[in-house]
């Protein structure tokens, strides 16, 4: 069955090292999280904030061993009042876990965007 799992971080600079780190950080603890490999990988669309253009999270993706999964970057709708230098990710895998033991994880200053969705004993 595909599933859909929410994730999403965020950095302090539009640095293409700190753009790298955070979603690597973010997308394998999403891996650990729900017992998943990148065999389990069907997609993942990315979105960043206008205010990070140094680097492609997909590319940070494809340094961790995605190569062979269909990724997408696109740039998140500027909400003047929405969370700057963010980093989020749908990912649909392949998955025998039902909707509700699916674990999103948001990370950082993240957490505030779905708080019904954080577990804190996933989230630094």
């Amino acid at each position: 069955m595909v599933r859909g799992i929410r994730g999403a971080t965020t950095v302090d600079h539009n640095d293409a090292t700190e753009i790298r780190e955070a979603t690597q950080e973010l997308l394998q603890m999403i891996l650990s999280e729900n017992a998943l490999c990148t065999e389990d990988l069907v997609s993942a669309i990315f979105t960043v904030t206008s205010d990070l253009d140094a680097d492609f999270p997909a590319s940070s993706a494809r340094q961790i061993g995605w190569e062979l999964v269909p990724l997408l970057c696109a740039t998140e709708i500027p909400v003047p009042s929405g969370l700057s230098r963010c980093i989020r990710v749908l990912l649909h895998v392949n998955t025998t876990s039902c909707q509700s033991e699916i674990r999103h994880v948001f990370l950082r200053n993240a957490m505030a965007l779905r708080k019904d969705l954080v577990r804190q004993d996933n989230n630094s």
